[in-house]
């Protein structure tokens, strides 16, 4: 039985309910999204795993695809914050590593040697680390080849890479 209440009825005051959580989610989501792009360039992740996440060879060596990784958001997460020992992915929280600090893997740079990952250019604060994993997850983890929308949803539409991308088709 439905009630009535207010004038609306229940289901119809539900679908408006749920849209405008829809709605809500959309516009949070979009700042959050423009924040973890600038952080995957301020952090210069551009660097190692390029623009388009597809990883490859790099200054840093040899960078893992992001667009074909396994690894969960709190992998990622774990992987933003403290780095990977033994490899040049760097660490980009404040206290990774210091002291008795064992957050990281359960080590400190004590315990790990020559193992511990070089220090990020920038720190990052933990609602940046989760913002530029929320871009990864949404943006480049599980999908193909790059392609020219993806070109244009990062660099612009009059990006000269992005012409190049479109010229070559």
């Amino acid at each position: 039985m439905i009630v009535q209440r207010e004038g609306l009825p229940v289901r119809k005051r539900l679908i408006i309910s749920l849209c405008v959580f829809f709605v809500s989610l959309t516009i949070h989501a979009e700042p959050n999204a423009r924040l973890g792009k600038s952080i995957y360039k301020k952090a210069n992740c551009v660097g190692c795993h390029k623009w388009h996440g597809g990883g490859g060879g790099s200054y840093g060596g040899l960078a893992l695809s992001l667009r074909t990784t396994p690894l969960s958001r709190e992998a990622l997460i774990l992987v933003v914050r403290c780095g990977r020992p033994g490899t040049n992915m760097p660490y980009h929280m404040r206290q990774a590593y210091k002291g008795a600090n064992r957050e990281c893997y359960g080590s400190n740079s004590a315990s790990l040697g020559d193992a511990t990952p070089p220090r990020a250019r920038y720190f990052l604060r933990d609602r940046d680390i989760v913002a530029v994993v929320d871009y990864v997850r949404n943006n480049i983890q599980g999908r193909g080849a790059p392609n020219y929308g993806d070109c244009v949803a990062f660099w612009g539409e009059e990006a000269t890479r992005c012409k190049r991308m479109a010229q070559s088709k």
